[in-house]
Parts: C-alpha cells; structure tokens; sequence
C-alpha cells in the first residue's frame, strides 16, 4: 500500500478510536457528575445534620451535603435502598429537617444508545475500516455507490497537451487523423456541405506502435479535451456495471463536447458474441457491448463528440462494432520503415546528450521490426549505460549495447559454464554465421557471441537485412530455415552428439515451416492452399490461444505433418552438407570466438575471407 494511504487510514483509526473511547469515558466514568457515596456514609452524614436536600429517585439518592457549618455545598449519588425501608428513611429525613423530594428517572437516552446509537456508530466504524477497503480491493472503487462511475482520465491540455511534433514515423495514420482535426476546429466548413464526420475511428496495430499517443496527439492538435480509458475499467465482478459506466462515460463526454473520447484495449469489451455458452463474465462483456452499441448508435456525431478506440487483435472485434455508423474508419498503426524508426529515434533522442560518433541512421537500421515503444526503451538503455559508466555523452558503443539488451537481454558474464559447453555453444553460434553467410538469402551477420544473455540464451548470432522487406520469396525463407538449422548441423559434424541448445531453434523452424505450408501453400503435396486461415468467431478456447481454427480432416493433418517433416529434412541435410565442405572454417573461426567472446560482422567476414 501506498504510505500515505497507509498513514492516513491509520490516522482515521486512530480518531475513531479516540471518539469511542471518549463515548465510553463518559458513560462510565462521567468527570463532571456527582461523587458516588456508600449508603452507611450517607445515614452517617444525615444523623451528625450534614445533609441539607435529597431527591429520590427510582435507582439512586442523589442530593448536596455540607462538610461544615458556612462550608461549600456538595453533590452526591448513592443507591436506593429497597422499597421496604423507604419510610424509615423518610422518618429520619423529617426528623432531621432535610428537605426531600421524588423524581422519575429517564433511561431513555441511555436505551436509545445501548440499543440503536452504539450499534449504528459500530457498523459506520466497520464500514469505514473493512468494507469499503474490501469495495476498493473488488472493484476499484470506494463503494457500491460509485461503480456506475466511469474511471475515465480526463487530461489537462494546459499540462499533458500532445501534438503531432511528438509522433513520428507514422505519416499516413496523421493524414488520415488530419480530417477529424479540422472537423473539431471547423464543424461548420462540413456542416453547410451536410457531410457527417465518422462517429468512430478504429487504430489497429501491434503493441508499442503508438495508438495511444496518436490519439492523444489528435486531442492536443484539436485542442479539445481528452477523454482516456481502457477497455478493462468497464468490466466489474457485478453485472450491470460496464453499461453503466459507459453510460456515465458518453454523459461526461456530451458536456464536455467537443472531444475525444478514446478507448484502448477495446477487445476487452468487444469480443464477438455468440457461440458459447453464456456465463456469468461473458454476459456481463455482453451487456457492456450492447451498451456500448446503442450509445454510439444514440448520439449525434455533429455534436463533436469523436470516438477513437485502439486494438492489436482487430479479428476477435464483433462485426457490430465495426459496421459502418459506429466505427466507420480503420486505421492500420504499423511497425516503422527505417525511415520511420530514425524519426522515432530523433524524436527520442532530443533531451539525450549524443557523441558526434552516434548516427540515427545506422541505429534504424540495425533495429528492423522494433515498434515506437522499442525504440524509445532503446535510446533509454543506451542513456543509462552511458551515466552508469561515467560518460558525459552518449555513445555509438552505447546504443550498439542498448540493441543487444532489448534484444537478447541482460548480458551474464558471471554466469560460469564448462569447457566443454563454451565449445559447443561456440560452435553452434559459428555454424549459424557460417550458414547465413553461405547461402545466398540470408542476412548478413551482424554480431556473434559466446556471452550468455537473458534467462535461456548462452550465445547469439545476431543478423541485420540490409533493407526492409515486405515480400518474402521461398528460397529465402528456405535460407532462414538452414541459417535455424545450422547450429545443431555444427553440432552433429564436431561432436558427433545432439544437446539442448538447439530448442528454441528447433521450435522457430518448425513454426515457419509450418506457415510455409499451411499458410503460404510453398509445399508439393499441398499445393496453392492456405489452411491458416484466422476466424473471426472462434470457440471458447481458440478465442485466446494462439494459432487457427482447424477446419481440415485428419488425412490432410497427415499430408502437412510429412510435408513439414519433409522442408525440415531437406534443409538439415542441406546445411550439414555446407558445414561440411567448409569445416575448416568452422573450425578456425570457434576457436578465435573461444578467445575472444565476440566478434563483430566485419571481423568474421575477413576472418572467412581467410579460408576461402
């Protein structure tokens, strides 16, 4: 817990504790009563004439005495005697001239306490200490009376404005979020010409692309407030909360318009519906969904109220949600280019202290596939290994470094291996190098080390493509697979045994050559035919598993297992086969990594030049 959470629920306790104990102080010790005096003292002090008035009532004898003749008068208490004995008390008070008196006692006040008012502040304690911690514990807010309550963030554009001077990389996206700003800037330029603004906008992309900063640079630029929430907040363990929180949302959006109201994670709430059996969780999405709907359905889009929502997993959305007059527009957020992930870098880089040695350029390219996020986790790394080595900028050597961690993780120098393991790690990064280096697809070799990395890796062969690719031929992707292969081939040919080490190998090429015949139809006994095909209404445990829905027999099973079997085989015997013919160069080349640790590309290059 938080500590100022913690002292401030110690700091209620403690008051609650302080009231009580001042309640009962005063029911049970009350300081400004009368002093208690026994009943023998009391007949003592009437017969020696200290008593001056009594009043008798149902319980006790309460009255004043006084000490001395002049002295101060004084009051007292004591309890009644019973019944029986009344009237000789009232003889010895007549005898004695004390003036006496009879009064009905009222309990009331202490029944309603006992009774209703001490209960009532025992459940308020309780309440304040137990169940509204357990409320917030359950559903994030203070009590049942708040869950209808949207979690939304509304952001101060004075403070957190974004604009589009802080998005790179992502130009089409912009142009196309262009048109949603000028209809906020200028509703009457579309108004007059009757064209209807889309209600919704939809990001699609993978993690990290940037959706969420795009659509808070759409509100900075529009200069209008900005409206945030993910897809989860509207989900609670109560049914009927999620539609009444959207509906909270849209109200709070209407009186604030123009805006942007933006939903993140929207698969969360916008799965498909049907083909299950309902449950409990499934019903209450189900009814967020359907809120969700007739909402946008509901409200006028001239108002100026604009919906933007981001997904990675745009297949599972309901159709209902993407018809158009919900959200009418799709926009894909993909992964930078190069020229892309240099923009992001610059973007990142502007508060960092670059060396003139450090070139965006060659950064972009020694990082293809990184998303935005990447990149920026990227010059970070890179920013503090810098400060952590004492340096007053950063270095090209630090970037190269920070790579090397995103991707393969924190290097473990520490982490001790045998003789015998540092060989054959040694000679399984070289059989890879030596591969991608042979066959005419691969990609260049970057980076070749024996230093572990990370939780699994005790060696890297890095490689960088020389230029972004969208299409990928066969030949190449069968290159890939002997560049995969290639370091249990080195294996093989050394040591003539298998190990471990080739797992995760082993598992990234059957996956690819899986896709190249299930997907890409690349396989004879198949022939033109995709079987990978995603649905967009899977079952219940497709719905979050990975891969497709099966929809071939078993006899096709059989012919893709053997196909796949097949390109694996093939390509083993192909690569073994060039490790082969050059062993003298796998050779040579693992015992200068065994002394070295790393080598770069161009070392390994002129290195092979040597044996060829």
């Amino acid at each position: 817990m938080d500590p100022v959470k913690r002292r401030k629920n110690l700091a209620y306790a403690t008051y609650v504790l302080i009231a009580l104990g001042l309640v009962l102080f005063w029911l049970f010790f009350n300081p400004f009563g009368p002093g208690e005096m026994s009943y023998s003292e009391f007949i003592s002090r009437l017969e020696d004439g200290q008593i001056i008035r009594v009043t008798i009532t149902q319980s006790s004898i309460e009255g004043m005495y006084r000490e001395s003749e002049g002295g101060p008068e004084v009051r007292f208490v004591t309890k009644r005697i019973p019944d029986a004995d009344i009237q000789d008390l009232i003889g010895k008070l007549q005898a004695k001239g004390v003036e006496y008196s009879g009064k009905t006692e009222s309990t009331w006040f202490r029944d309603m306490f006992n009774l209703l008012i001490f209960p009532i502040l025992l459940f308020v304690v309780l309440w304040f200490l137990v169940i509204r911690r357990l409320f917030r514990r359950a559903g994030g807010s203070a009590g049942p009376l708040t869950f209808g309550q949207s979690k939304v963030k509304i952001y101060d554009r004075s403070r957190d404005r974004t604009t589009f001077s802080q998005v790179a990389g992502l130009d089409e996206a912009k142009m196309e979020l262009q048109e949603i700003i000028d209809f906020l800037k200028n509703p009457n330029k579309y108004k007059k010409l009757g064209a209807r603004i889309p209600k919704g906008v939809l990001l699609v992309g993978p993690p990290g692309t940037g959706k969420t900063l795009l659509a808070r640079a759409v509100a900075g630029e529009a200069d209008v407030p900005f409206f945030s929430i993910s897809g989860s907040q509207f989900m609670e363990m109560f049914v009927g909360v999620g539609a009444a929180r959207v509906r909270d949302l849209f109200e709070q959006a209407k009186e604030k318009a123009p805006c942007i109201v933006f939903i993140d994670e929207i698969e969360t709430i916008g799965k498909v519906r049907g083909g299950v059996i309902s449950s409990g969780g499934t019903e209450e999405r189900e009814q967020t969904l359907n809120q969700l709907l007739s909402e946008m359905d509901g409200f006028d889009p001239q108002t100026g109220v604009i919906i933007l929502a981001a997904t990675n997993r745009p297949e599972v959305l309901d159709p209902a949600i993407i018809r158009p007059g919900r959200f009418d527009r799709q926009i894909a957020v993909d992964r930078p280019d190069i020229k892309g992930r240099e923009e992001i870098l610059k973007v990142h880089s502007r508060d960092v202290k670059t060396a003139p040695d450090v070139d965006l350029k060659k950064i972009a390219a020694r990082t293809p596939g990184f998303a935005g996020s990447d990149l920026a986790n990227v010059v970070n790394e890179a920013a503090l290994l810098a400060a952590r080595k004492g340096k007053d900028f950063v270095e090209m050597a630090d970037f190269e470094e920070a790579i090397d961690r995103v991707i393969g993780g924190l290097e473990l120098k520490s982490r001790i291996m045998s003789e015998k393991e540092r060989k054959v790690v040694a000679f399984h990064e070289v059989g890879h190098a030596l591969a991608a280096s042979l066959l005419p697809n691969a990609d260049p070799v970057h980076r070749i080390t024996v230093i572990p990395r990370g939780i699994g890796s005790l060696g890297m062969t890095m490689q960088l493509p020389e230029e972004d690719r969208y299409i990928i031929t066969k030949p190449e992707l069968e290159d890939r697979l002997s560049v995969l292969l290639g370091g249990r081939a080195a294996e093989e040919i050394i040591f003539g045994e298998l190990s471990t080490g080739a797992q995760n190998d082993l598992e990234k090429a059957t996956l690819l050559a899986r896709r190249m015949v299930e997907d890409y139809g690349m396989s004879e006994e198949l022939g033109p035919i995709s079987l990978g095909i995603e649905r967009g209404a899977k079952l219940l445990l497709g719905e979050y598993g990975y891969g497709s829905e099966r929809d071939y027999s078993e006899a096709t099973a059989e012919i893709i297992d053997g196909a796949i079997k097949k390109i694996l085989n093939a390509n083993y015997d192909r690569v073994k086969d060039l490790l082969e013919r050059n062993r003298e160069a796998l050779e040579g080349i693992a015992e200068v990594l065994l002394d070295k640790e790393t080598l770069e590309g161009d070392e390994f290059r002129e290195l092979l030049s040597q044996y060829q």
